[in-house]
């Protein structure tokens, strides 16, 4: 720290070099995230929750109203009427308090002290985490044809299994896993189950509705405890915005500590200070979009992601599969695809590699434009 104080300017001029550093989602090059520019309405709002502490929700109680009229809005989302909840940084963190639930209802109610936790080879990575921080044992499912198989999910069920994972929206390829199947395998054996749908979940139910054929995730399915969903992602809220819904009180009941000299006796979220401007902006954009906007904004996403995938194969490149969300993956017969992500970004295009299967994957989020993908289908041919 600097012995005397520094003038503002010179400090903003620090920052502004370093900003720009940053790449911006705006010039549409950024094609690997699954974030991406906060709507300004959002912003605005969120700027105006700054101070509001979530951790402490009795000394911001009208705050905690918001965050509470969310979770009921992202409910109704997810087909269930009584929600519980709570908007937090992300989906690694909702991830972590979905399977510490899990893991403390096994805990209390079979008496499991070495949990496992059966999740898909496509899970993301955040499910490491939680198990490193829990203490718990993942059991990797095998694929088919990219999603989870169902028949290796039966075969993995011991005593020790605390929850079951499944995905809405993988993170390398969009797809969803045969989530009403497994739903009733873990109903049937009094498991927890839990879907990661922190990509899938602002965009399935608009497609749905829209008449697009996709597979059942949420509430409605019996055997669902808790879903992940992350409203700055497809939501456009800004970051960091994630949510954890719950199915039940008691999910959130199991995780509850002792806390004071708060003004509440228990809390159940990971950590202690939260921020409401997350709730605030999410809760604002959600009622500012409504189910109309959102419908408009994924519709547009899947003309652009028909539109690569159609001209990707039509200029030799070879779709992994058929995108059921708003995401292509593709690899050259000529290329490896780490090779081809060096060729791409020697053109300015900021691209990620898929491990399974390893192939170049694109995000179509709301920055990336019909123009930008003309362009990049335009760079592909040069490289061959």
């Amino acid at each position: 720290m600097d012995e005397k104080p520094i003038d503002k300017h010179i400090i903003l001029d620090e920052l502004n070099e370093l900003k720009d550093l940053d790449h911006d989602y705006s010039d549409g090059r950024i094609l690997g995230s699954m974030c991406t520019k906060a709507h300004p309405f959002a912003k605005e709002v969120y700027y105006k929750f700054l101070d509001a502490n979530l951790g402490d929700p009795g000394l911001f109680k009208g705050t905690k109203i918001i965050e509470n009229k969310v979770i009921e809005s992202i409910g109704e989302l997810l087909s269930i009427e009584k929600p519980y909840g709570n908007i937090v940084t992300g989906g690694t963190e909702a991830n972590l308090m979905a399977m510490r639930a899990a893991r403390n209802h096994a805990r209390k109610y079979k008496g499991i002290v070495d949990g496992e936790i059966i999740v898909p080879q496509s899970a993301h990575f955040s499910f490491k985490k939680a198990a490193d921080m829990l203490n718990l044992k993942i059991v990797e499912a095998k694929l088919d044809n990219y999603k989870i198989d169902v028949e290796s999910i039966k075969q993995l069920i011991s005593d020790k299994t605390v929850a079951i994972v499944a995905i809405a929206g993988t993170t390398e390829l969009g797809l969803i896993d045969p989530i009403e199947e497994i739903s009733k395998i873990a109903h049937e054996n009094n498991i927890y189950f839990h879907v990661d749908a922190a990509f899938g979940g602002f965009s399935i139910p608009f497609l749905r509705d829209m008449g697009y054929d996709l597979p059942v995730f949420d509430f409605s399915l019996e055997g669902v405890c808790s879903i992940t969903i992350d409203p700055h992602k497809m939501g456009l809220a800004p970051i960091p915005a994630g949510g954890i819904i719950f199915r039940k009180e008691e999910y959130l009941d199991v995780m509850a500590i002792d806390s004071p000299y708060l003004t509440v006796k228990t809390q159940s979220t990971i950590v202690g200070t939260r921020s409401g401007a997350a709730s605030a902006a999410t809760y604002a954009i959600m009622k500012y979009f409504g189910k109309e906007g959102y419908s408009n904004l994924i519709k547009e996403l899947m003309v652009n992601t028909k539109f690569l995938k159609e001209n990707l194969e039509k200029i030799g490149y070879e779709v992994i599969c058929e995108p059921e969300l708003n995401l292509v993956a593709f690899n050259h017969p000529e290329m490896d695809a780490h090779k081809l992500a060096e060729e791409l970004e020697k053109l300015g295009w900021k691209v990620s590699v898929a491990k399974c299967p390893v192939a170049i994957r694109i995000v179509l989020m709301n920055h990336i434009k019909m123009e930008h993908l003309k362009e990049l289908v335009e760079d592909l041919k040069e490289i061959f």
